[in-house]
């Protein structure tokens, strides 16, 4: 650990040393600035590498072929991370107020503890923290957290739609009464952040909510699947992330758990998880946000003008069409078109952070425009608002054939009634912590 530390403190300062050598040049007059905290190196680099290359793949695709966002180009730096919550943050203090003239009008946090540490910094600075699938789940209520941004499936709807998706299979909720089921989770912040909806969803269905928590980095589970093997149960969630989610499925498989019984959340559902577990992960499911699969639309249009010119930032093509990948592609396509519906209202010019806010809290992204856009099947319906900022609330359910990810769903959606008044009164918890007058959104 010591060693690890000292690479990364000895890094971020060479870094800190080659910015400050960083010739100045004519600040830009017609580009819209996109930090970037990259993490392609270090423990998580199996999923920053193909992440980050779907991100800047989108970003290059919408200079190249589209001539920018309405005109306006687009211009991105990045900073090697590691994942390191210190370093996100200070690669959000060093572009915050953009770069060579052009403006930061968001910031990618793509760290659940990072999105902790900036959420009183992105409020000071007017800066939207964009963190999709992860960030805290209060700041779905954008009453309260003008400046924060959970898109698509905050980490109460992902336990809603993996209950949702069981119904399904059992043959409805009246089915569930009486159901043991068992999530396995990351013993962190992010692995206990749904205990408080699977425990109203199992009162409300009549289930045994049974919670086992698994130490990071969760690479020893024999103790968890021992007890999970007495349990019996029904159904499964693995809500880990990193090794514990391979290490997790083979143990499964090791105590005699069926692996078609084992649902995997939205970080424990890429390539990175199953490959390594080998057979074992043969018909494992996950929740699908972010799809696998490179026949969408969006994958024809990168391959033609992308991939095949030499321009694509992924340096392993097979990686091209991995959930990773389709990560980025997505949330680079959700921060494209709030610059769109932002350029509606203020112009067709480079957006501030102020007004990167209100862009991104207008968001509507239709069906027919997922179609013109070729993101159709790959990113739900997105409508945002002053007070809702999640906006999608769905995922669709994908599972491991032993090659590839196969949807076995159409998107399955979450209780969001049942689930939002938790979500407000832990939104109405902070505001009396930190002492603020929620916005009125009628």
């Amino acid at each position: 650990m010591r060693n690890i530390l000292k690479r990364t403190v000895l890094a971020a300062t060479l870094a800190a040393a080659l910015m400050g050598t960083a010739p100045v040049t004519q600040a830009a007059t017609n580009e819209q600035f996109i930090p970037l905290p990259t993490y392609r190196v270090g423990p998580y680099a199996s999923s920053g590498i193909p992440w980050w290359a779907g991100v800047i793949d989108y970003l290059r695709y919408i200079n190249e072929v589209e001539g920018g966002v309405d005109g306006v180009k687009l211009v991105w730096k990045e900073c090697e991370t590691e994942w390191s919550t210190d370093r996100i943050v200070e690669c959000y203090e060093r572009y915050k107020k953009g770069y060579n003239g052009a403006p930061t009008a968001f910031f990618f946090t793509h760290s659940t503890p990072a999105s902790y540490a900036l959420m009183d910094k992105g409020v000071a600075d007017r800066i939207p923290l964009v963190d999709p699938a992860g960030g805290r789940t209060e700041s779905t209520d954008g009453s309260v957290f003008p400046y924060a941004f959970p898109l698509l499936l905050n980490y109460y709807s992902q336990a809603s739609v993996g209950i949702n998706y069981i119904a399904q299979k059992e043959g409805g909720f009246e089915k569930l009464k009486g159901k043991k089921i068992v999530t396995v989770f990351h013993d962190s912040a992010y692995g206990r952040e749904t205990q408080a909806p699977m425990e109203l969803l199992a009162k409300k269905y009549g289930f045994e909510n049974i919670q086992i928590p698994v130490a990071d980095p969760g690479n020893e589970q024999s103790a968890q699947w021992r007890q999970v093997r007495q349990i019996k149960p029904d159904w499964v969630f693995l809500r880990t992330w990193g090794v514990s989610t391979p290490v997790g499925i083979k143990t499964a498989a090791r105590f005699g758990i069926p692996v078609d019984r084992l649902i995997g959340d939205v970080w424990a559902g890429s390539e990175a998880d199953v490959l390594p577990a080998g057979a074992a992960a043969k018909g494992y499911q996950a929740l699908a946000p972010f799809p696998g699969g490179a026949d969408f639309e969006i994958h024809r249009r990168l391959r033609k003008f992308i991939l095949d010119a030499g321009k694509s930032d992924l340096k392993d093509p097979k990686f091209f069409g991995s959930v990773y990948y389709n990560i980025g592609l997505i949330n680079a396509a959700m921060a494209v078109e709030a610059l769109r519906t932002g350029h509606r209202k203020f112009g067709n010019r480079p957006l501030n952070g102020e007004e990167g806010g209100w862009a991104f809290e207008h968001l509507d992204i239709s069906d027919a425009r997922l179609k013109e856009i070729g993101f159709f099947g790959l990113l739900q319906k997105l409508k945002l608002s002053c007070n809702e900022h999640e906006g999608g609330g769905a995922a669709r359910v994908q599972q491991w054939d032993g090659k590839k990810w196969v949807l076995v769903t159409d998107w399955v959606q979450a209780d969001r009634k049942a689930l939002r008044p938790l979500i407000d009164a832990k939104a109405a918890a902070y505001a009396r912590e930190k002492n603020i007058k929620p916005r009125d959104c009628s």
